[in-house]
């Protein structure tokens, strides 16, 4: 591995999961209210979608200020009570649009990082 390399994928990583990470929280509450450690801990045992505290709190109050989540304050047997984020209507169709739309993205991605590109007959 080349020096730098490990920053270059860290960065490619980061971006990646920045273009996603909304529509995977979204999906996690997909069937379920969640409060946001339980989101967190979900992220992370995916192991590409870990994140931060520090990430995932400013995005659930974006997506809430966006109308695509609402919450819920829950008592909790083990602690303080707990902020349960669920979708909305909106939420819903948010996360719908996205999971129609995805195949079609990742197939494209996939297809340029497969395939050798399409000589176009100049020299380069």
């Amino acid at each position: 591995m080349e020096p730098g390399d490990s920053t270059k994928q860290a960065r490619a990583a980061a971006q990646l999961r920045k273009g996603v990470l909304e529509y995977c929280v979204l999906a996690l509450m997909r069937d379920r209210p969640r409060y946001g450690v339980e989101l967190l801990h979900a992220l992370e045992d995916s192991g590409a979608l870990a994140t931060s505290q520090g990430t995932v709190y400013p995005l659930l109050s974006r997506l809430r200020r966006d109308d695509l989540v609402t919450t819920t304050w829950q008592e909790s047997v083990a602690g303080p009570p707990r902020r349960y984020y669920a979708l909305t209507d909106s939420g819903r169709a948010a996360l719908d649009e996205f999971t129609r739309v995805w195949p079609g993205f990742r197939d494209a991605v996939d297809a340029f990082l497969t395939t050798p590109p399409p000589s176009t007959g100049d020299p380069a």
